[in-house]
């Protein structure tokens, strides 16, 4: 029994965490209340409230004036600050996720103005740590443009992020204050969503669309110990929930081939092989879907649902090593070391080096089959294959360079998630998600004309719940769990391996 209550004990010290502000997609809130003379003012009740949903806290100024709300959802509040002999106070502020945010009170004595309505934004600092990032709310996010409509796509708007783009496919890719991209760390509601195939830059495993990210924030530097195994960015996105108000969308986004810039060494490839007109590659993206969040019993139990389908018909700019025209006619270049000349080896010549060349077998295996020179067979495997006279890639145009070329990549992406939320009082809040995601991608083609050298297929699908309970205004639990199986395959031809 002994043994019961020891370990009792100690998975409740382990589960509770006090004035935690890890990253774990809430924020916190605290300072002081004073009079106008500076006075401390204890006994105060403040109040939270998210009028989207009326979830409300509650926290009463200690001796010593301070009041603290540990944990918080993120959210637009009105404040509202009560205390014997004062004046009632309501300000309005918007707690962004992972940030927390400090907001002094003064009190004025009580007159005849009941409420003294300072709702016009109360500004709200970060006394609590030293990080530096940005939050992004989803009004921001649903403004402004972007391609895709991939919210994540903003991160790459941070100060000291480097977001190489589509060019490198390297941790450099998306490097924030010079750490590279495979030293961040995602994670969507609190919960881990690292891809740990691709770690592409800024991706999580579980998309996050537009219409479903509430807000997210980007520490580019200074992260705390909460921030744990890794020095790079930590992003951290929240889903979006629903509220006592009907609030949906449908929607159709399409870009157009018509507006697309040729690609830099494509374009060079055009202009220096005859008779190959200068065209840029095709890029036509269809994005559609739709969202809706309600209630399912008013101030208490919401739900959010969003599809999302993105249809892209695009050409990717792939590259390929191939022969140059003087290789295929059984001819052979090299560079004198002695002089540092490019020197050629006719056929005849290429063949005399094989001399003595005969049919006689060793280890049973005969020494020249095909006798002397080029190998007949293999230049008849090549043949299909285009030529070039770039002295880029290959061997630098002696006797294999490297060609650009525009390869189709269509791809069909479907992304369904649907949120729960469930407010039993103001210290217990629940939640659940489920993230279902449907996906397939043609790969490049070996060589123009080909078909798709490889082909993906992306059936990766999540589940998460958390439960925050705030018994007290010092003590807090916040328990998350989340899966995540990450589906992911690949068949077609074999993939091309340049060198």
């Amino acid at each position: 029994m002994k043994t019961f209550h020891a370990g009792w004990m100690l998975w409740c010290i382990l589960s509770i965490a006090t004035l935690a502000f890890g990253q774990s997609a809430t924020t916190s809130l605290g300072r002081a209340v004073k009079d106008s003379s500076g006075a401390l003012v204890q006994g105060a009740t403040i109040t939270l409230a998210d009028q989207a949903t009326d979830n409300k806290y509650h926290a009463v100024s200690n001796g010593s004036s301070f009041y603290v709300f540990p944990i918080i959802e993120p959210a637009r509040y009105l404040i509202t600050i009560t205390s014997k002999g004062f004046a009632t106070e309501t300000r309005t502020a918007e707690l962004l996720v992972d940030q927390p945010a400090t907001l002094d009170f003064t009190l004025s004595v009580k007159s005849d103005a009941v409420t003294v309505d300072l709702s016009s934004a109360a500004e709200t600092l970060d006394f609590t740590d030293a990080t530096m990032g940005n939050s992004v709310v989803n009004t921001t996010i649903e403004a402004l443009p972007m391609d895709g409509r991939n919210p994540i796509n903003l991160l790459s708007l941070q100060p000291g992020v480097l977001y190489m783009g589509s060019e490198v496919v390297d941790s450099r890719q998306g490097a924030v204050s010079g750490r590279r991209s495979d030293q961040g760390n995602i994670t969507l509601d609190g919960l881990d969503d690292n891809d740990q195939i691709f770690g592409t830059a800024f991706t999580g495993i579980l998309r996050s669309t537009l219409d479903s990210t509430e807000e997210f924030r980007v520490t580019t530097s200074n992260g705390t110990a909460a921030s744990g195994r890794s020095s790079g960015a930590q992003i951290n996105l929240v889903t979006r929930s629903g509220t006592n108000h009907y609030h949906g969308a449908l929607y159709e986004y399409y870009r157009p081939d018509n507006v697309v810039a040729n690609q830099y060494f494509l374009k060079y490839n055009e202009v220096s092989t005859p008779n190959t007109p200068n065209v840029p590659p095709f890029y036509l993206v269809n994005t559609f879907g739709g969202a809706l969040g309600a209630p399912i019993m008013k101030d208490k139990l919401f739900y959010f649902f969003n599809y999302e389908g993105q249809r892209i018909a695009t050409r990717d700019v792939a590259t390929a090593t191939v022969p140059t025209p003087a290789f295929m006619g059984g001819g052979l270049n090299y560079v004198d070391a002695s002089t540092g000349n490019t020197d050629t080896l006719t056929p005849a010549q290429v063949a005399a080096t094989d001399h003595p060349c005969t049919a006689n077998t060793f280890n049973g295996s005969p020494v020249c089959p095909n006798g002397p020179g080029a190998n007949a067979a293999v230049l008849k495997y090549l043949v299909a294959e285009p030529t070039t006279l770039s002295t880029i890639g290959g061997d630098g145009g002696l006797n294999s360079g490297e060609i650009v070329f525009s390869s189709p990549a269509p791809a069909t992406l479907n992304t369904s998630i649907l949120k729960i939320d469930y407010t039993m009082n103001s210290k217990n809040h629940f939640f659940a998600r489920g993230n279902l995601q449907k996906d397939t991608t043609a790969g490049d083609e070996n060589f123009p004309g080909q078909p798709a050298a490889i082909f993906y297929d992306d059936n990766t699908k999540g589940m998460s719940f958390g439960h925050t309970w705030i018994p007290t205004a010092h003590i807090v639990n916040d328990a998350r769990y989340g899966y995540v199986r990450q589906g992911w395959q690949n068949g077609g031809i074999a993939p091309r391996h340049m060198g």
